[in-house]
């Protein structure tokens, strides 16, 4: 037996020509030794520092003091870190400017009466609350910019505290001019036309200068195949730009996707091309709404998504709010003005349309092959041309995969993760987390906002090291975590299995989810039985296939007690109550997934409830199965065009490309990538990167 078939306790066997769930696509049990797992503790967090670390941070500050800052009467001060006890400030939903807030500020400009200070000078950036156990009591942390020239026109008197004022690097910061959040919107209307002529005859001078649409004598078609986050953005970049889009959606616009959803929930009915993941804005739609992102929350490119949904509808505290998030209610709208929008700019916007092949000649992309997606139609293949297609589908759209491996376009294995969703009342959560200030929740009506968490361990399999393996080391995580939320069906195949949580903007439910998953590579894999790209996306819908038969059918979901998960029993006690609408059955989920994923998640649990002591609890109920976090595979581009590597005129993007892990990030991929495209095909030069700052690169890999 090789080193990779004694890592996974199964042989993985699959045809690559087929990825549809065949009776060829098996686990066979292989015997393993048994395993000792070695439980390592996350990166080091809070105000834990190495001494190098401090004697850094140390000279960055005396660099700063010395930094000449020549007129100390204009420009403005951010100060960061000011807390406010809970029982002073005003409570999760205000975001002005409150007089505890000004004894904060007057404390840091070490200015005697906090009252004199005008709230007009000052200007709230970030809002967010801190609960750690670690501190004395619960706090608002706020970060605030201060306008020095309206300051001294309203109080004179602070100019003395303002000229003794030194920079500390990420408490007090001279900025000299007020940093505000970047508008697509303007970029792309206040940016200058120049003609076509113009650019043929300067195109040495205008190829690197400041960013500029060009007009076209003649636009280019593109083709946008899906209207998640990442196909909305690109369609709104290249329509502004002045490009001829036509945006494909196998789903249903929002309206009718949450009648088709409905009918799921109540009577059963899977539509297998509109439900939780299928449709308008992708499956973000139905889930919790969450903005918050690895690729920096401050960027200029984040900032420039998230106030664009300000633009459509959202609320404008999620532009300050340390963990903004909307929910499914308030996405609705959002979605349905983004749509008019599009159409308002000539997008055209066919729903109920699946792509079924692409039209390649001499290896480029002419063309797609789309046919109507409703269930029961008879029509055709019918043929769109165009000058590139922007491939912006979700990572469940499997059969695009099927039909992008049969044109030899490269698809690469990256890390995913795979687990269980755990559930737990949210009273508990609330307890846990904020011990006396627990009553304060109120349904997310109260003054601080309902409680979360977010967990992750290494494991160590040791004797997977002693064959010879690369990375023996799997981490197990909390992802997606919904406060206030439910658990809900996200399958896309009625004789398949996988769920996922959401919430509306309230969070006002009386359960808290979340995913409990270990993160699975390329490693897991036994390589001689086909493409790794392949054998991961099957890997996912075997899983899938055994929590539908362990549900028993008709979208039951198999669940466990978390005591019984831990002890690797079925007790007959009754089960506690659960969100999941379409009903649970008692299973052994310890025998659902291969011993090294089911130990790595014993083990973390036992570790997480020294977190969060009660995390383990009789009303704590595990749900299987949880399968898709990110994509498996990645598709291959350039880094700077966003055009695939092995197709011209493909660009794939988003969260289904592997290149996004979440709304904002999604969002922020289909918008760089709409301004590549629009660049390779002529309708703008100069450097967006300089408006929006880098491109992130490989966001969709899991951490």
């Amino acid at each position: 037996m090789d080193a990779a078939a004694k890592l996974y306790p199964f042989t993985l066997v699959c045809r690559p020509e087929n990825l549809a769930p065949k009776p060829h696509c098996t686990f066979l049990p292989s015997s393993t030794t048994v395993r000792s797992l070695a439980v390592r503790c996350a990166k080091r967090s809070g105000k834990q520092r190495y001494p190098s670390e401090k004697k850094q941070l140390r000279k960055v500050n005396r660099s700063m003091r010395q930094s000449d800052i020549k007129n100390r009467e204009v420009g403005f001060w951010r100060l960061s870190k000011l807390g406010v006890p809970v029982h002073k400030d005003p409570g999760k939903d205000f975001i002005g400017v409150s007089p505890p807030l000004l004894e904060a500020i007057a404390k840091v400009l070490e200015f005697p009466v906090a009252a004199m200070l005008p709230e007009e000078a000052f200007n709230v950036v970030r809002k967010s609350f801190d609960a750690r156990k670690v501190l004395k009591e619960a706090k608002f942390v706020y970060t605030v910019d201060m306008d020095v020239k309206k300051i001294l026109n309203l109080e004179p008197r602070t100019w003395d505290f303002i000229a003794r004022l030194e920079p500390k690097l990420g408490v007090v910061e001279y900025l000299s001019k007020e940093e505000t959040p970047t508008d697509l919107f303007n970029i792309l209307h206040e940016s200058k036309y120049i003609h076509d002529e113009v650019v043929e005859k300067n195109s040495c001078e205008t190829s690197n200068s400041t960013f500029h649409k060009v007009l076209l004598s003649k636009r280019p078609k593109i083709i946008v195949v899906g209207s998640g986050p990442s196909g909305l953005f690109a369609s709104l970049v290249l329509g502004e730009l002045g490009a001829e889009v036509t945006l494909i959606e196998r789903g249903q616009p929002v309206e009718q996707r949450g009648r088709d959803i409905g009918a799921l929930v109540v009577r059963r009915i899977l539509h297998e091309e509109s439900n939780f993941c299928f449709g308008e804005g992708g499956a973000g739609t139905w889930s919790d709404g969450k903005l918050v992102t690895r690729i920096g929350r401050n960027s200029r490119s984040v900032q420039a998504v998230v106030k664009t949904f300000v633009q459509f509808g959202a609320p404008s505290n999620i532009l300050i709010n340390g963990k903004p998030h909307l929910g499914t209610d308030r996405l609705i709208p959002l979605l349905r003005n983004f749509r008019h929008h599009l159409k308002e700019l000539g997008v055209d916007i066919k729903f109920g349309t699946k792509l079924k092949d692409l039209i390649v000649e001499n290896c480029k992309v002419v063309g797609v092959r789309v046919c109507d997606a409703s269930e029961n139609s008879d029509d055709g293949n019918h043929e769109l041309f165009c000058d590139g297609v922007v491939l912006a589908v979700g990572h469940s759209a499997r059969d695009v995969y099927q039909m992008l491996l049969q044109h030899d376009i490269e698809l690469v294995p990256k890390d995913f993760a795979v687990g269980l969703r755990i559930e737990h009342p949210q009273e508990l959560i609330n307890r846990i987390q904020y011990s006396a200030l627990a009553n304060q929740v109120r349904n997310g009506r109260g003054r601080v906002p309902v409680a979360d968490y977010r967990l992750v361990k290494y494991i160590n399999l040791d004797n997977y090291r002693a064959n010879g393996l690369e990375d023996p080391t799997h981490s197990c995580y909390s992802f997606c975590m919904c406060p206030g939320g439910q658990v809900v069906l996200t399958s896309t195949n009625p004789l398949e299995l996988c769920i996922n949580g959401m919430s509306f903007s309230r969070r006002a439910s009386k359960w808290a989810n979340s995913a409990l998953v270990v993160t699975v590579s390329s490693n897991d894999f036994d390589r001689s039985h086909g493409p790794l790209a392949v054998l991961t996306l099957c890997f996912q819908r075997e899983f899938e296939r055994r929590a539908a038969i362990m549900g028993g059918g008709n979208f039951v979901v198999p669940v466990q007690t978390v005591p019984d998960f831990l002890a690797n029993k079925l007790s007959e006690t009754s089960l506690p109550p659960s969100s999941y609408r379409m009903g649970v059955r008692a299973s052994n989920l310890h025998e659902l997934f291969p011993s090294h994923i089911t130990e790595a998640l014993q083990h973390s649990i036992l570790m997480f409830n020294k977190e969060l002591p009660g995390f383990i609890s009789k009303d704590a109920l595990l749900h299987g199965v949880e399968t898709r976090t990110s994509s498996p595979v990645q598709i291959c581009r350039h880094i700077d065009t966003y055009e695939s590597t092995t197709l011209k005129g493909l660009y794939p993007v988003g969260e289904g490309a592997g290149y996004a892990g979440g709304i904002v990030s999604a969002a922020v991929d289909g918008m760089y990538c709409g301004f590549a495209v629009a660049k390779t095909l002529g309708l703008c030069q100069g450097d967006i990167e300089s408006l929006l700052g880098k491109a992130q690169k490989n966001t969709g890999f899991v951490n």
